[in-house]
């Protein structure tokens, strides 16, 4: 029995096990949300969008939505953290990590 080999791999399962349980919250998460990015991506770009671009907001409305480099961004992110789970999922069903 190895005391040390136990204590370590003890710790990789708290640390698996937490990870897992943040990860599966979060996926819950962004399935919530699921149809506000269908509605946000297509709102970007749309006729809709340049029509609320155009005038003068008052000062107290916050607008990041109507600028061009915030959703695009959100759309590369959630897209780039979409091929990261796909990898990583790939990976845990082949059972190579």
């Amino acid at each position: 029995m190895d005391i040390e080999r136990i204590t370590e791999m003890e710790g990789y399962l708290n640390e698996c096990a937490a990870a897992t349980g943040s990860l599966s919250a979060e996926l819950d998460r962004m399935a919530e949300l699921r149809d506000h990015m269908t509605r946000l991506f297509a709102y970007y770009g749309s006729e809709a969008w340049y029509e609320d671009r155009e005038g003068e907001l008052p000062k107290d409305i916050p607008a990041g939505v109507l600028s061009e480099d915030l959703v695009y961004d959100q759309i590369t992110a959630a897209r780039d953290a979409a091929f990261r789970m796909l990898e990583l999922a790939a990976d845990i069903l082949k059972n190579r990590i």
